[in-house]
């Protein structure tokens, strides 16, 4: 089935992201999506005068021990809990009753990879009447759309839709286009490039049973982790991901969506009003709002979705200064709204602890650093940064073990090779450092811009 859209068509079945936005703005002043800059710049100037001030005070630095000693309990909770466990897959029994799931993709220019997947998406082993597939061929300029209408022919299951020139917002409006022609009451979302095991959605059906969840993440792995030192380093750091995750929900905090192998319950997505395209990572944003809506996210640790990790350091540069950008946008948007009622204790402490650790930590080293050089001292924030990389050696430590030992016994050889992994893990992330200040300076001082960029996919 091959289908196009009409500019004038309104199909529209979900209140916009802007008008879920003046709803929840009633009582608090909200300036919309925009004043990213200036909001950024604050955010630069707060993180540098407080890191100087740290510095010039006497007490400074014994402030810095105490939240490090509050951090650390905190840690040690996490490290302590216990993830929930692994969920059953539905019982052939529990078929006839399953939700119905609609799978999306939204593809441009992917002709190397994109009839590999859906291949794949229609031999999933659950019911054909019980799921359908949606491919967006999002304006591509190669064979995309021709090899997607080829298999539409042969395969009713699948439904293409040709987005018109000029068509903007995304991946997400591309899938907010298609919403509306969806049945399911789950709603799945694949990147182009992504390999899926038979049984993936018997498993995250299964999850879906809980009436909190409104969104499962599957844990992600690289296809391509042995290409080289940097598909390495991404597959080490879906593992880290992956501990965190579990974690993270075990203590009650927040689960995170991470695009590719996401899922979503209808009623949660039309609750928030749908895929923000004023955003360009459409599943962190997403997270924040599902979670102010008072939804829970899950996390499927098993089967894990497969991608294609960039192959290139300059790649990986320009992907991960998108998913900074993304990840600070949403922060920067929403703070006024995670300071309020909607989220639990747990999940502010979670926020919190997680907003330091991965944004403002790493921003704050270079100001940290300029007083060290200035002052001869040690650097201020040198406990945290101490607990922030032992908390990364712990997470890809167990995190590979979880994983790993479902295939072989935890031997020595098994633990020496994951301590090299480890270490060369701990070497990769530092690009962190680099990516993390980079983007809120650029975010601060430049003009107010989306701009898109999609990962080249290369089948390999």
């Amino acid at each position: 089935m091959s289908e196009y859209w009409s500019e004038k068509e309104d199909n529209q079945s979900i209140d916009s992201i802007t008008s879920v936005l003046s709803e929840w703005s009633d009582n608090i002043f909200f300036d919309g999506l925009g004043g990213r800059r200036k909001k950024a710049a604050f955010t630069v100037i707060l993180v540098s005068t407080v890191t100087i001030t740290l510095h010039l005070i006497s007490w400074g630095y014994w402030l810095i021990l105490l939240l490090s000693a509050i951090v650390l309990m905190r840690l040690a909770n996490l490290i302590l809990a216990e993830p929930e466990e692994l969920p059953q897959p539905l019982a052939e029994s529990e078929l006839a009753a399953a939700p119905f799931v609609s799978l999306l993709i939204a593809a441009k220019n992917e002709e190397a990879v994109i009839a590999n997947l859906v291949k794949m998406l229609l031999q999933l082993n659950y019911p054909q009447d019980k799921y359908e597939i949606w491919v967006v061929d999002d304006q591509s300029s190669d064979r995309t759309g021709l090899i997607l209408d080829q298999i539409a022919q042969q395969s009713p299951q699948l439904k293409v839709l040709h987005r018109l020139p000029g068509a903007g917002g995304g991946k997400s409006g591309a899938l907010n286009q298609v919403l509306p022609r969806c049945r399911g009451e789950i709603i799945g979302v694949f990147d182009a490039d992504a390999q899926v095991s038979p049984d993936l959605l018997l498993y995250v059906t299964s999850m879906f049973k809980t009436e909190s969840i409104g969104a499962v993440q599957v844990r992600k792995s690289i296809t391509n982790a042995e290409f080289n030192f940097w598909t390495q380093g991404q597959d080490t750091e879906m593992v880290l991901d992956s501990y965190l995750q579990q974690q993270r929900i075990a203590v009650g905090g927040m689960g995170e969506l991470r695009g590719n192998g996401q899922f979503v319950r209808r009623s949660a997505l039309e609750s928030c009003g749908g895929w923000n395209e004023e955003t360009i990572t459409d599943d962190l944003d997403l997270t924040i709002r599902l979670h102010l809506e008072q939804w829970d996210i899950g996390f499927l640790p098993y089967p894990a979705v497969g991608e294609e990790g960039v192959t290139s350091a300059i790649a990986l540069w320009h992907q991960r200064n998108r998913w900074a950008e993304g990840g600070y946008q949403r922060y920067l948007d929403y703070w006024r709204f995670l300071a309020s009622k909607r989220l639990s204790l747990a999940k502010k402490l979670d926020l919190m602890l997680f907003f330091g650790f991965q944004y403002l930590l790493p921003t704050a080293a270079i100001p940290d650093l300029m007083m060290v050089i200035l002052r001869h001292r040690p650097p201020i924030f040198a406990p945290l940064s101490t607990l922030l990389i032992s908390m990364s050696c712990w997470s890809m430590l167990w995190g590979l073990i979880r994983i790993r030992r479902q295939q072989q016994p935890v031997t020595f050889s098994f633990l020496m090779a994951i301590t090299w992994q480890i270490y060369k893990g701990m070497i990769y992330m530092l690009h962190w450092l680099i990516v993390m200040p980079s983007t809120i300076m650029r975010m601060s001082i430049r003009p107010k811009r989306l701009k898109w960029v999609k990962t080249i996919h290369q089948g390999i």
